[in-house]
C-alpha cells in the first residue's frame, strides 16, 4: 500500500470527501453510516501503513518495503505498480496489502451493510405507503356531521383503528428494540408522531371534549394497538353531539396533515429514502473496485426480517435473489 494511502488503485478514494458518479453523498441523515464507516477503515489502515514503513518489520528501524508484500527483493516498482499487478488470491484475499485481513473483514462489513441498507430501503417503501393509506382513512372522518348517525360514526372510527391496527400489526416488530428499523429516525418518528396524534388531548377541547381519548379512541401502552371504548363514545356522542363531531373533524385534519407531512418531499421518509438511494447506488457502483483493493469478503448472509425485506427490495428492483 502506498503512502499516499489507497487512493491509486482501482477504486478513486479521493470521490470520499465529495460526490461520487455526478450525485452529492449525504452522510448526515444517514448518521454514521456508510461513508463514515468507510473512511474511519481507510485511515486506520493508512495509519496501520505509516507505522509499518516507519518503524520496519524486523525491528532494526529500518523498512524493507518487498517484505510488506511478500515480493522479495522486488522493490524496483511503486507500491501501486504492485498493488494493481496484484489480483486476488484464490480465498478472496488482496495478499499484496500489508494486512489482507483486516481488508477483507472490512469488505465483509460492506457487503453486510450492502444487504442492511436495501433491506430498509424495502422497509421504508412499505411504511410510506401505510403512512399513505392512514392519511386517507383520517381524511374519511372528517366526512362526519351533525347528521351522521352514532352507527355510523361509530363504524367510521372502527374503520380507522382498524387501519391504525394493521399499521402496528405490519411494523412494531420491525421498530422495536433490535428491529431491522429500530435505529432508524424517520421510521420511529413516524410511529411516535401518528400516535401522539390519536392521543393530543387538544382536538376538540374548544368544544368540551378532551380529544379522541372521551370518545373511547385509545392506543394501548403496551400493545400499542388502538381501540374505541363503544360505552365512552355512546355516552358522549348522547350528551355533545356536535362536541363529539367537532373533536372528530379536527382531529381527521391533524392527523391526516401529520401523515402528508411524513411522506412529503423533503421530510422524514422521503428523506431517509433518498440517501439510502444514494448509498446503495454508491456501493453497486463500486463495489467491484472496492473488492479489487480490500479483497472479496464474506458473502452477507441475511436471514428472517432481513432476508424477507432483502427479497422485496430485488422483487422491486426486477433482480434475483
Amino acid at each position: 500500500m502506498s503512502i499516499n494511502g489507497v487512493n491509486s488503485t482501482g477504486f478513486d478514494f479521493s470521490t470520499l470527501s465529495g460526490i461520487k458518479t455526478g450525485q452529492a453523498f449525504s452522510t448526515q441523515a444517514l448518521g454514521g453510516d456508510f461513508l463514515s464507516f468507510l473512511k474511519e477503515r481507510l485511515a486506520d489502515f493508512k495509519s496501520q501503513a505509516m507505522d509499518v514503513l516507519l518503524n520496519g518489520t524486523s525491528g532494526t528501524g529500518g523498512s524493507d518495503i518487498s517484505s510488506l508484500f511478500g515480493k522479495g527483493n522486488n522493490t524496483s516498482g511503486t507500491f501501486d505498480a504492485l498493488l494493481a499487478n496484484a489480483g486476488l488470491s484464490a480465498g478472496g484475499r488482496n495478499t499484496a496489502l500489508f494486512d489482507p485481513e483486516s481488508a477483507y473483514s472490512m469488505m465483509t462489513d460492506i457487503n453486510r451493510k450492502d444487504v442492511l441498507y436495501k433491506a430498509e430501503f424495502a422497509e421504508m417503501t412499505d411504511m410510506k405507503e401505510y403512512v399513505a393509506a392512514m392519511q386517507q382513512e383520517a381524511g374519511k372522518l372528517g366526512t362526519i356531521d351533525d347528521s351522521s348517525s352514532a352507527d355510523d360514526i361509530r363504524s367510521r372510527l372502527q374503520a380507522f383503528a382498524d387501519a391504525y391496527n394493521g399499521w402496528i400489526d405490519r411494523f412494531d416488530e420491525v421498530l422495536a428494540n433490535g428491529g431491522l428499523l429500530a435505529g432508524t429516525h424517520a421510521a420511529t418518528v413516524s410511529q411516535w408522531e401518528l400516535e401522539k396524534s390519536i392521543e393530543s388531548i387538544f382536538n376538540g377541547a374548544g368544544s368540551g371534549v378532551r380529544g379522541m381519548g372521551a370518545l373511547g379512541l385509545e392506543i394501548d401502552p403496551v400493545t400499542n394497538m388502538a381501540s374505541i371504548d363503544t360505552t365512552r363514545l355512546d355516552a358522549v356522542l348522547a350528551g355533545n353531539m356536535n362536541g363529539a363531531v367537532n373533536a372528530i373533524q379536527e382531529f381527521s385534519g391533524n392527523f391526516a396533515k401529520s401523515a402528508e407531512l411524513l411522506n412529503s418531499e423533503g421530510n422524514f421518509i422521503p428523506n431517509r429514502m433518498n440517501n439510502l438511494a444514494r448509498v446503495i447506488d454508491y456501493i453497486d457502483t463500486n463495489k467491484a473496485s472496492l473488492q479489487m483493493e480490500f479483497g472479496l469478503g464474506d458473502t452477507a448472509r441475511p436471514s428472517g426480517e432481513v432476508a424477507r425485506a432483502l427479497a422485496a427490495y430485488q422483487a422491486m428492483r426486477g433482480t434475483s435473489v
